[in-house]
């Protein structure tokens, strides 16, 4: 665990976040004594995608592949 004083919190405070890593905390201190603690988040865990996981969730219209009239001069 690191310790800084608010001073250097307030100016290097960027650097201290971009820093850390996944279990340390900073204490920050001002008149020597604990006023706050940083400490990196946990990302949110990534399920794993599963073939076949959305089938029937997503449909598609009949037209999906017919050419859209607002671009009928374009095709031409």
């Amino acid at each position: 665990m690191t310790t800084i004083t608010i001073q250097e919190a307030q100016t290097q405070l960027m650097d201290i976040i971009h820093r850390l890593a996944p279990g340390d905390e900073v204490v920050i201190t001002e008149n020597e004594k604990p006023i706050a603690k940083l400490a990196r988040t946990e990302s949110q865990q990534h399920w794993p995608c599963k073939a076949g996981s959305a089938k029937g969730k997503i449909r598609m219209a009949s037209d999906f592949d017919a050419p859209l009239e607002d671009f009928s001069e374009y095709m031409e």
